[in-house]
C-alpha cells in the first residue's frame, strides 16, 4: 500500500456542504472524489474538463464598468427604464 498524506485547502462553506451531499448521492465521500480527480489529472496531464474564462471579469470589461459607474455617479450619464426588446427568430 502506498503511503498516505493529508491535503488541506480552503473552500466556501456552502460549496463544501453541496459537494458532500453530491458525493454522498454518488456513493462517494469527498476524499474519494478528489482522489479520482487527482488521478485523472495525473493520467491525462490536464484538467479533465474544460475551463473557460468569463469575459465579464476581463480587465478591459472591468475598466469599462468602472468608467460607466463613474459617469453615472458624476451625472454624465443618466440611467432610465426602457422597454424590453423581444427576440424574434
Amino acid at each position: 500500500m502506498m503511503a498516505q498524506t493529508m491535503v488541506n485547502f480552503r473552500m466556501d462553506e456552502e460549496l463544501k456542504k453541496k459537494m458532500e451531499v453530491t458525493c454522498k448521492k454518488m456513493g462517494l465521500n469527498m476524499t474519494t472524489a478528489f482522489t479520482i480527480f487527482a488521478t485523472k489529472v495525473v493520467q491525462d496531464q490536464r484538467i479533465p474538463f474544460e475551463i473557460v474564462s468569463d469575459p465579464f471579469y476581463s480587465e478591459a470589461n472591468q475598466a469599462n464598468l468602472r468608467r460607466l459607474m463613474e459617469d453615472v455617479a458624476s451625472g454624465r450619464t443618466l440611467l432610465k427604464e426602457h422597454e424590453l426588446i423581444e427576440e424574434t427568430e
